[in-house]
């Protein structure tokens, strides 16, 4: 088989590497661009890293001068976490102040009696109500574990249904409602008030109503009588007060006091119910005013004697006229007319709504759970031109009133009753956030002393943002020295960095070495960072130096290249001082409004900002950096792919070329050993 060649397995002419070695010099244009192309994604990659580095830096110096500030953050602390807490929001005042938890808010919580397991619940419409939330369930029947899962379906966040193992094998339903306060009890309506008889949940009882205030035996006068508004003006006086029809009425500068019987006071279980109604009525202040300022005389009187009477003369003393000038009295109004009081001699007002002047008056609910140790109504109209009446007073139990209680109550609705700083307030939650501005009262049960909330500054979440900024600086400030230096200790000196960085660092060193906007904006970093900055005549700290921050913070002394590339330190202990001490100091050192049109434009932050902003911003310097890439990067690609076509066909030419020439040449060897072959066999012909 002498002459047969199989490129690749017999390459008996070296056509391959001929072909090869040819080729070589032709892609040496396309290895080059290759190498172009490479260069270009490395740097587009190193300029998007820049861009993120910047982007960073800017978010987190942002977040310093920003309406959501860290140095604007309040913490609320409790003497008695167990009991309260609280949660302060940015516009709370520092601030102390005292907090007594009488009782958190509760829930009406029923409980059954044993149940065996499987027990079926009769078929029907079971409607259970809570505050003004109801739930309806049309039940057809089933398994007490069917009819728990259908009401919590139903349920969501109005009432809850459990079955809570009390004995073994037997269980007990736990109804509660997820709603506090005394407005929210639990009402079973329809099927569900037979179900709850029937499980021994809830008992009929009686309703009994207790009234008193209905005759003057009951009505006291005024223990307490209020300063003298204006002279002149008459004490308020119970004089006036008359009772006709069961109803109690009090004339302008009128008041009374009705003592709460005792069986009555003690039972908090008890609501308090009544009637005011308010008149105007024609104001005392006109009448008062147009009496006679002059003094009048006494009437002299005289003496009667059986038929013959016999009066004195009247003084011929003329008294003389005053000379103080009487003082025109002014017309009182006030809503501030009703109080309960108290064992100890403190009193709560009872507010009252517009309806107390409508025809039918304004009906009022006093429970008194939420008035604990409460001994009289009291009312004093201190108005001059107002009349109000008052119905007696009924007392009941609300609960009694629905004609069923609860059997085995695992706690009962009730408003949460706290005293604010000595002021006795009740609300329907256990989260207050109406009675100190802009805190948020977070009850959990009855303290056991008196519990001290403290509002202060959040210093720690605002050193958090300083370290957070210097730390993104420095990334920033490190990314522009290896990119535009081309100094191998450069990357030594990052300790931080893991080995790959490291690696991945010294292939970008000195990548844009002649590129003057990394230089640029490392120039004015430095300049932001070392201003000076005075919103005012009385600032004493003016520069980031002065609060622990700056390049030489720890106060080496000696030479440290290290210190020259503008990293940033941090001397911590400087740092909590101020923090501690000039909070509002350093707010305002990065950013102030210095024109007074109430936007802020100038400080370490503002400044920062808007010099990153032109860099990294869309249509930004980095954007173009990376948009002119993108153009080279593209038209790159497009080269290659073109030369890659030429070579493709430069190849298949040659080696075309090459295997014809080696066909002809196997040919022609062919033929040379068939003559030589046919020499041979006449050569051993003739002998």
């Amino acid at each position: 088989m002498s002459g047969l060649n199989i490129p690749g397995v017999n390459d008996k002419y070296k056509t391959n590497e001929i072909v090869e070695g040819l080729m070589k010099v032709e892609r040496i244009p396309l290895t080059r661009e290759q190498e172009n192309l490479e260069t270009y994604k490395k740097q587009q990659d190193a300029w998007r890293t820049v861009n993120q580095k910047m982007s960073s830096l800017r978010d987190s110096v942002k977040s310093l001068y920003s309406f959501d500030n860290p140095f604007n953050n309040k913490l609320a602390s409790s003497s008695e976490e167990y009991a309260i807490t609280a949660s302060a929001g940015r516009e709370a005042a520092y601030e102390s102040f005292q907090v007594d938890v009488i009782t958190p808010a509760t829930s009406d919580r029923f409980l059954s009696k044993e149940i065996e397991k499987g027990m079926q619940v009769p078929a029907g419409l079971y409607t259970y109500k809570t505050g003004d939330k109801t739930i309806q369930m049309n039940w057809k029947g089933g398994k007490i574990e069917d009819f728990v899962a259908g009401l919590n379906k139903r349920g969501k966040d109005v009432i809850k249904a459990s079955l809570i193992g009390v004995n073994k094998g037997n269980k007990a339903l736990l109804i509660e409602s997820l709603k506090t306060g005394k407005d929210a009890r639990l009402i079973f309506k329809d099927k569900a008030l037979d179900f709850a008889l029937d499980t021994e949940m809830v008992r009929k009882i009686k309703s009994q109503t207790d009234t008193f205030g209905k005759d003057f035996s009951e009505i006291k006068g005024l223990t307490k009588l209020t300063e003298v508004e204006q002279e002149g003006m008459p004490q308020l006086s119970s004089e006036g007060v008359k009772i006709s029809n069961e109803q109690i009425t009090v004339p302008p500068r009128g008041g009374f006091s009705i003592e709460i019987p005792q069986n009555i006071a003690k039972d908090e279980n008890k609501t308090l119910s009544f009637n005011i109604k308010a008149v105007n009525t024609n104001d005392i202040t006109k009448a008062l005013n147009s009496a006679d300022s002059k003094p009048v005389l006494p009437d002299p009187g005289g003496i009667t004697y059986q038929s013959i009477s016999i009066y004195n003369n009247q003084s011929s003393v003329d008294l003389p006229e005053t000379d103080k000038p009487k003082i025109p009295l002014e017309e009182i109004k006030t809503d501030s007319v009703l109080f309960v009081q108290f064992d100890d001699g403190t009193e709560r007002e009872v507010k009252l709504t517009e309806d107390v002047f409508s025809d039918k008056g304004s009906d009022l609910k006093l429970n008194l759970k939420e008035y604990p140790g409460a001994k009289s109504i009291v009312l004093r109209n201190k108005n001059t031109g107002v009349s109000y009446y008052l119905s007696q007073i009924e007392a009941y139990d609300e609960k009694a009133d629905l004609g069923y209680g609860p059997v085995n109550a695992v706690s009962e609705a009730g408003d949460a009753i706290i005293k604010y700083e000595g002021i006795t307030i009740t609300r329907p939650d256990n989260k207050i956030d109406d009675v100190v501005p802009h805190v948020t009262l977070n009850l959990t049960q009855k303290t056991e002393r008196t519990a001290t909330i403290k509002i202060e500054p959040d210093t720690e979440s605002a050193k958090d943002a300083l370290i957070n900024f210097v730390g993104r600086y420095n990334q920033a400030i490190a990314e522009l020295n290896i990119l535009s230096q081309n100094k191998p200790e450069i990357i030594s000196e990052l300790d931080y960095l893991s080995k790959d960085e490291k690696k991945e660092y010294e292939e970008k060193l000195g990548m844009f070495f002649n590129d003057f906007s990394l230089s640029n904006i490392k120039s004015q970093l430095q300049t932001i960072i070392s201003d000076v900055y005075k919103a005012s005549d009385n600032d004493t700290i003016t520069m980031l130096s002065q609060i622990g921050i700056s390049t030489n913070a720890t106060s080496f002394s000696g030479y440290n290249p290290g210190k020259m590339r503008g990293y940033l330190e941090i001397n911590e202990k400087v740092l909590d001082e101020h923090l501690k001490n000039d909070l509002d100091s350093i707010k305002t050192l990065f950013g102030f409004d210095s024109d007074g049109d109430l936007i802020i434009d100038s400080g370490i932050g503002s400044r920062m900002d808007k010099t990153l902003t032109a860099y990294v911003q869309s249509g930004g310097i980095l954007a173009n950096k990376t948009s002119t890439l993108d153009k080279q990067i593209k038209s790159s690609e497009q080269k290659i792919a073109k030369l890659e076509t030429q070579l493709d066909r430069k190849e298949a030419e040659l080696k075309q070329k090459y295997g014809q020439m080696e066909s002809t040449l196997n040919s022609l060897e062919s033929q040379s050993n068939s003559i030589n072959n046919f020499s041979r066999q006449q050569d051993r012909n003739r002998q």
